[in-house]
């Protein structure tokens, strides 16, 4: 009839239509209260109890104007999302200000058509207030702003804390994660919390992938910081005070932080961070070669006839992504597998299925042997979730019941399980994987596709929907904030260490990180359009990444999502990543309606009728292969402790400052390439800043003198590439004889 939470769903960017807002209000901050209503009440009043008593407010009636959520713009998950967002109607009062040290309460009263009355439970609200004393907060070295420091807190203990970090009139602030709007961050706003922002994630300011970390570059020295907590932090980077970079972080309820300060070059400082985050670990080499994959490949025989495809027009491929290949409910088995419950929810083996000749998936376990025998890895998408709409039967619904009794889920204060608040597979049950016990029992049913299928990884999707406060992760020990920040660590990690205790390489594809990702696997930098805006801010996204320590990273290549890309577009996307540390192309599901939106090159060639996708396609593809020594030598000295494999020019020439006007749109890919990818549609030329020592094209073999910008011209089937002049006669091979 009636609702109210104080905290709404918790989505970090938004309020929702039952919730208190602010919901942790600050001393002389007034609150709007909403609530939800069925459509049989006819009014609802607050009853406030504060100093003055007990006084009664009508509120007002719901209202039909727009939220302004985010429209549609195409695709399922476009929609989910804007639906999500859509503004439901409400009923709203705003109190008087608060004043700290009062504790308030208040309910609801709503009255029916029918002239009954309906109540709420109390609430109790008390406003914060910030103060110069207070916990214990701790940051290592000398750049802490004195006098800064302030700490919120309220009758339930410390809110939050802020404190700020000198700043330097030359020094340049990049990283807190992957980053989509600019590499470095100074004069800017942000936060770092964990979030799934569908397409146009530069626009907006969100991410995946943060972190509480940045290196800070000058022009004769590199410093870094690492706010050492799990919970959301905002930075001020010299936007509102230009020489101060103010850090605010979430407490809830500790009274105590600390803050690590690190010296010495980019490389060093970045090294410094892994030794407290987690060290990458090395990959295999096939990681390096190239990735292919469609949301609409939902069959043995379309899987099949696009690698076939991709042998018919000789472009070499590492490794296969299957997104569409289980029931999407399980995730656990195939599409159309036939098969008993296990009632208990424990693991099936392979000789518990039956792949009927007309499904969908007739053989797995050749298909899988086939695919290797072409020298091509398989990975298989997995959701953190179990699905709860429509109401789950069979296998899932026996998962169910073993997720919440065996104590493997995530929980609500209350111990009532956790329903996903998110607007992808909305109210799932999730599982607790920052538990042992949890880990155990979800990785076990998926062994066998390790063990006795032979499937090498995991795009580990979708680890960004633990919402709120009040959510309780292994039994308790990560709590609220900090354990949803986590949660796509430990997911990452459960799905390594499965891949590992059956003999393989702990490969894992994410989206979503935190400090800690680093060890775990490879990443990709999530949704977006296939526009030049998206190619751009995926260069930012790979150089914010690198320098916050990630090694293996990539992209949908020229984007996944929307009409298929033009022939320049896809091209130039292309020829970038065959010079990033993961190449892959994706597509968005599309409910498989003509003409078809596979990033396939034969695909975008039939799509745009333009003859030269497929040639210039196949010339980067070869490229890439003969580039695999090289990057895995590379990726080998990044894991190692040497700087970040894919990385902005300042960490090779932090003294330079013209590297700094290029910093958004020029990387180096290992020690000896610097890579300039053109970003811009119908550019027939391209200025490209070398900085200082002797550079080789690699298309033309000229030696360049650096400490300049040069401008060469830029073919289709050409990106600007220079080689440092003394690594040339190794990678000179690399190069010749292309297609």
């Amino acid at each position: 009839m009636i609702r109210h939470r104080p905290f709404g769903s918790e989505h970090p960017y938004a309020v929702t239509g039952d919730q208190r807002v602010p919901a942790l209000p600050v001393d002389g901050e007034t609150c709007e209260l909403r609530v939800r209503a069925s459509a049989s009440v006819t009014s609802v009043v607050c009853e406030w109890s504060g100093p003055s008593g007990v006084e009664t407010w009508p509120l007002l009636p719901p209202s039909s104007s727009s939220s302004g959520a985010d429209s549609a713009d195409g695709g399922h998950l476009a929609a989910a999302q804007a639906r999500s967002l859509a503004d439901r109607s409400f009923w709203s009062v705003t109190t008087p200000p608060l004043a700290a040290g009062t504790t308030y309460r208040y309910r609801f009263v709503a009255t029916l058509s029918s002239g009954a009355a309906r109540r709420t439970r109390w609430f109790p609200v008390a406003a914060g207030s910030w103060a110069a004393s207070g916990r214990s907060l701790t940051v290592e070295g000398d750049r802490l702003v004195p006098g800064s420091v302030e700490w919120l807190t309220g009758p339930e203990g410390p809110r939050r804390v802020r404190f700020a970090l000198r700043l330097a009139p030359d020094e340049h602030v990049v990283g807190f994660g992957e980053r989509y709007d600019a590499v470095d961050q100074r004069g800017r706003t942000l936060d770092a919390v964990v979030f799934e922002q569908y397409k146009a994630q530069g626009a907006h300011g969100r991410t995946y992938l943060p972190m509480p970390f940045a290196l800070v570059v000058g022009g004769s020295s590199s410093w870094g910081f690492h706010v050492r907590t799990a919970r959301r932090s905002w930075y001020d980077v010299g936007a509102t005070t230009p020489d101060r970079l103010v850090v605010e972080a979430d407490l809830d309820g500790d009274d105590a932080l600390s803050v690590g300060l690190f010296s010495g070059t980019p490389a060093s400082v970045v090294r410094q961070f892994l030794d407290e985050a987690g060290r990458p670990e090395e990959l295999p080499d096939w990681v390096f070669r190239l990735w292919a994959s469609g949301n609409e490949w939902n069959t043995q025989a379309r899987v099949m006839a696009e690698l076939d495809a991709h042998r018919q027009h000789d472009i070499p491929v590492g490794a296969l992504v299957i997104e569409a290949w289980s029931d999407e409910s399980t995730f656990t088995a195939f599409r159309d597998a036939v098969y008993d419950v296990n009632e208990d929810g424990g693991p099936h083996r392979l000789a518990d299925f039956t792949f009927p000749a007309d499904g969908a998936w007739p053989d797995p376990r050749g298909m899988v042997e086939e695919l290797h025998g072409r020298d091509v890895k398989v990975l298989l998408w997995q959701i953190p979730l179990l699905k709860m709409r429509p109401h789950p039967r069979g296998q899932l619904a026996a998962d169910a019941r073993a997720l919440v009794s065996g104590g493997f889920a995530v929980t609500e204060a209350d111990g009532r399980p956790y329903r996903n608040r998110g607007w992808w597979f909305p109210l799932a049950l999730m599982p607790d994987l920052a538990s042992e016990k949890a880990r155990e029992w979800w990785t076990s049913k998926r062994r066998y596709l390790v063990e006795e299928l032979g499937i090498d990884g995991f795009k580990t999707d979708g680890g960004e929907h633990a919402w709120g406060h009040d959510l309780w992760h292994s039994g308790g020990a990560a709590r609220g904030l900090a354990g949803n920040n986590r949660f796509p660590v430990e997911y990452a990690r459960a799905y390594g260490d499965l891949l590992r205790s059956a003999g393989k390489a702990p490969v894992t594809f994410s989206r979503a990180g935190f400090t800690g990702s680093q060890a775990h696997g490879a990443f990709w930098a999530g949704d977006e359009d296939s526009t030049w805006a998206g190619f751009r801010a995926a260069v930012v996204a790979g150089v914010t990444a690198g320098a916050c320590g990630i090694v293996y990273w990539g992209w949908d290549l020229a984007g996944f999502s929307g009409d298929v890309p033009d022939a320049e577009l896809y091209l130039r996307a292309a020829a970038a990543s065959a010079f990033m540390p993961i190449m892959q192309y994706h597509s968005e599901f599309n409910h498989h309606r003509l003409p078809a939106r596979d990033r396939t090159p034969w695909n975008v060639a039939a799509q745009t009728g333009d003859e030269r996708v497929l040639p210039v396609f196949r010339r980067f593809a070869h490229l890439r292969e003969q580039l695999v020594p090289y990057l895995t030598s590379s990726a080998a000295s990044a894991v190692s402790g040497g700087a970040p494999l894919m990385r902005g020019l300042f960490f090779d020439f932090p003294a330079d400052a013209s590297v700094w006007s290029v910093v958004d749109r020029q990387f180096l890919l290992g020690d000896a390439l610097l890579v300039a990818p053109v970003l811009s549609a119908g550019s027939a030329t391209w200025d490209v800043y070398l900085p200082a020592g002797s550079w080789v094209d690699v298309w033309t073999g000229a030696v360049v003198d650096g400490g300049r910008t040069v401008t060469r011209p830029v073919p289709l089937d050409e990106i600007p590439v220079y080689c440092r002049a003394a690594d040339w006669p190794s990678l000179r091979p690399a190069f010749a004889d292309l297609p």
